[in-house]
């Protein structure tokens, strides 16, 4: 799970460790090993669930990572400018504290949800479930998760998502592929952005940013964009399209897509399989009930 700076236990899934919790005692005691594995496999479950909710819609859910300050919610403005005439968008954003990014994307007239994670450096797929909980899916074409700002953590979380988005920026340095493995390596797409100060960086070479990428043995495409020049995100808007098409064929196939290449291409998981949830939807979103 996220091993590396022991964030397993978030606000999403608290629940599951406390007193009275599904996993709060272990069958041997053993705290750490065993729950942490409960864990993983609890928030694998929750993404199956959320990804069938979004398939059943026809709807592509991308996760956008970076490290703060890499431009997501810039990027995510421009997007929404680009393509809100013709497509349904919404948007859940994850930070530690603040509204500030849901309120410049409502600001678009776009719905977001603010998922505000305390202590926890990334999006676990409990948070996202909670989110789905304030938007209405019906119509809608894509749905953004901006995932808080860290290149270590949330490429380790399946959030019911079908496609990963690594950002690095030009201020940020060439090398960010090379010293961040499994974040670049879980990528779907790389967007080098902030290329208009290339000029004023000269140090940072996209060449070799994307010699690091391919060194990790992927094949992600590699875009380099600026938000203040709208002509330079045509491959990024083009890339959209045809990832929502790919998605609405898949789902006429009755096929679905976990992040991380297209070795992942499974089965979609039938509605209340094994009989562990429930579901319905009102008139005004998605719901959710447990047995």
């Amino acid at each position: 799970m996220c091993d590396t700076c022991g964030c397993n236990i978030t606000p999403g899934n608290e629940h599951l460790v406390r007193d009275g919790g599904r996993h709060a005692l272990t069958d041997t005691g053993r705290e750490s090993v065993t729950v942490l594995a409960n864990l993983l496999d609890e928030n694998d479950h929750q993404a199956a669930h959320n990804r069938e909710h979004l398939d059943r819609r026809g709807i592509l859910a991308i996760n956008l990572m970076s490290s703060p300050g890499a431009g997501k919610t810039s990027l995510l403005e421009a997007t929404l400018g680009a393509l809100g005439p013709t497509l349904r968008i919404a948007v859940i954003e994850g930070d530690l504290e603040t509204e500030n990014d849901a309120d410049r994307i409502r600001a678009k007239g776009v719905p977001a949800v603010q998922i505000t994670t305390g202590s926890a450096c990334h999006l676990d797929a409990h948070m996202v479930h909670r989110a789905l909980h304030e938007l209405d899916l019906d119509g809608l074409d894509l749905l953004f998760i901006e995932n808080v700002g860290n290149l270590v953590c949330p490429a380790s979380f399946d959030l019911g998502h079908h496609r990963n988005v690594a950002l690095i920026s030009v201020p940020e340095g060439d090398d960010k592929p090379a010293k961040y493995p499994v974040m670049f390596r879980a990528a779907d797409l790389v967007l080098c952005t902030k290329s208009d100060l290339l000029p004023v960086l000269p140090e940072f070479q996209p060449s070799r940013a994307e010699t690091h990428l391919r060194n990790l043995a992927t094949s992600a495409p590699f875009l380099t964009l600026t938000t203040r020049e709208p002509a330079s995100l045509a491959p990024w808007l083009q890339w959209l399209h045809e990832e929502l098409a790919a998605q609405r064929a898949r789902g006429a196939r009755g096929q679905t897509i976990r992040p991380g290449g297209d070795a992942n291409l499974v089965p979609r998981l039938a509605h209340g399989n094994g009989g562990h949830q429930h579901h319905h939807h009102g008139e005004h979103g998605y719901h959710h009930h447990h047995d």
